[in-house]
């Protein structure tokens, strides 16, 4: 009987989460940024997970931080994040009309066409800052766009995203070597690329590098693709605008180091860039994510390591 329960409910689950996203997908991103100052006191007081890494995570980025400010900065974190899992509706499933009126303002294009016009691909470093399905939204709208997919846990789930993410000609590729194949073709046609820079890899796929000093394990990918193409690479991010205003979509030059063939280097400098992009507001980062999980200390097999980590 419980074997049979868990075959059902995986699709129900889907079901369920795929109709609440058509239903906020009708709500304009004001309605939801005040449905998201709602939810996420809520998520404060009652997610005990959320609430702490943000502060563990917030403690040891800002240690100059007063707990007032701190404390103010998690709030405003926990908020921005639960406007982005509102969003994902309105990203993927919205009429595209309304979600292109909804981005307000794009600065830096410049970079991506004056790197299109010289005749190379341009690799977009998206963090996990204000709605990065905006930007994908965006981004495929505009450009011939390629980003790696991994399918989410519920598999019911997948065609809803993939259509949502796909729907205006993005082209999504495993995280494999495959994928990595697909995206070098796709540098190669002088198109761009998107990869995630703040996500922690699996071991034997990264170098640990700073990250607001301190060492975080960075993926090596990015070194790869840029001596393999001679790529351009920017930070790209969808800031969400005051009071569920909408979207500004920024481009930044990425930190110099990027580009260097060593992957310590490289990793450093995609680091840097993360938080040239944080800068703007760091209340829209997801600060929840644990970004140092992993230690050197760990890497290095210290019977001790655990000592060494922040959760």
């Amino acid at each position: 009987m419980s074997s049979k329960s868990n075959d059902v409910s995986p699709p129900l689950r889907a079901r369920a989460i795929a109709g609440l996203w058509r239903g906020l997908a009708r709500l304009t991103p004001r309605r939801l940024w005040q449905l998201a100052r709602l939810i996420g006191p809520l998520i404060l007081a009652f997610s005990r997970r959320e609430r702490e890494v943000t502060r563990a995570n917030l403690q040891h980025v800002y240690p100059d931080m007063t707990i007032a400010v701190r404390r103010n900065l998690t709030r405003r974190s926990l908020v921005h994040s639960s406007a982005t899992m509102l969003e994902l509706g309105f990203a993927w499933m919205a009429a595209p009309s309304r979600v292109e009126t909804a981005i307000r303002q794009v600065h830096g294009r410049e970079l991506l066409d004056d790197a299109r016009a010289q005749g190379r691909g341009v690799i977009v470093l998206a963090p996990h800052f204000g709605n990065w399905e905006v930007l994908n939204f965006w981004l495929s709208s505009h450009f011939p766009f390629t980003a790696m997919y991994e399918p989410p846990k519920i598999a019911a789930l997948d065609p809803v995203i993939r259509g949502g993410r796909e729907r205006m000609g993005a082209q999504l590729v495993p995280t494999n070597p495959r994928g990595v194949a697909s995206l070098l073709k796709a540098l190669k046609r002088c198109e761009a690329v998107g990869i995630l820079p703040d996500q922690e890899p699996s071991w034997g796929s990264g170098v640990f590098a700073d990250f607001f000093q301190r060492p975080a394990y960075t993926a090596t990918l990015l070194p790869k693709l840029v001596a393999r193409t001679e790529a351009r690479v920017v930070t790209g991010i969808a800031r969400r605008l005051p009071d569920g205003e909408g979207f500004a979509i920024h481009f930044l030059a990425a930190d110099d180091r990027v580009y260097a063939s060593d992957e310590t280097q490289s990793a450093t400098g995609v680091n840097a860039s993360v938080e040239d992009a944080i800068a703007l507001d760091p209340a829209q980062y997801q600060w929840e994510y644990k970004r140092f999980r992993k230690t050197p200390q760990q890497a290095a097999q210290d019977p001790d390591f655990k000592r060494f980590r922040i959760y």
